[in-house]
């Protein structure tokens, strides 16, 4: 069974995107992954198909609608569907490779993508919507985060990636940030490649990988490294 996501969203035609070219859009032509997208206007109530009303306790924005959004996830996930149903929120727990993994383990999932002020708090309790964060910003609403969600889950299923262990030395996948890379031509504006590339000595290689990408860790992030 291929990987299987839906995407409820006010703005469907932002997909497939990203998702539609390079390795994720082979990947969707070839049927390694399947991605729908619902409109959540659909359930809309009102001649007028209102999902937001505005916040209870007041203050500014709107916030989306818990009987329009319950009926849109009801919908894409009836009951009994496997899949995790996931919110897309900057208050969510952060997006890790580890849960990247996980999820491309899995046989999808339903992705919400928020609008305005944020979603009725009783939706998310109800529906059992887990927040995800890709980061400590503010985007105009969910679908981009859930398209970075997406591509980092797609290019882990298996025969996305010509090689599968391109994924395996990437940056966090080990703990640390990914070491340097080099390539031709052997110098190039007087910088050269570091010798131990070009020894022939295996060993030698990824003892001078690891100390690099303990180095860039530390410089970088050492938040990776103290656990």
């Amino acid at each position: 069974m291929s990987f299987r996501a839906s995407v409820l969203t006010l703005h469907p035609e932002m997909f497939p995107g990203p998702l539609g070219v390079s390795l994720a859009g082979k990947a969707l032509e070839r049927g390694d992954f399947a991605l729908e997208t619902v409109q959540i206007r659909d359930f809309g109530v009102g001649r007028h198909r209102m999902v937001d009303d505005t916040p209870s306790g007041g203050g500014a924005g709107m916030v989306m609608r818990a009987d329009v959004l319950a009926a849109a996830v009801d919908s894409a996930s009836p009951a009994g569907d496997p899949r995790p149903r996931l919110l897309m929120s900057p208050r969510g727990k952060p997006l890790t490779q580890a849960r990247v993994r996980e999820l491309a383990a899995g046989v999808g999932a339903v992705i919400v993508c928020g609008r305005f002020e944020g979603v009725d708090e009783r939706v998310i309790e109800a529906r059992g919507l887990v927040e995800v964060s890709i980061g400590d910003y503010i985007l105009s609403g969910g679908e981009v985060a859930a398209m970075v969600l997406l591509d980092a889950v797609v290019r882990l299923l298996p025969g996305v990636m010509g090689n599968a262990r391109s994924g395996e030395t990437e940056s966090f996948e080990t703990g640390l940030l990914e070491h340097p890379h080099y390539t031709r031509p052997a110098e190039w504006e007087g910088r050269t490649i570091p010798d131990v590339l070009t020894s022939g000595d295996h060993g030698a290689v990824e003892r001078w990988r690891q100390a690099e990408a303990q180095r860039i860790t530390h410089a970088r992030r050492p938040d990776l490294l103290s656990d």
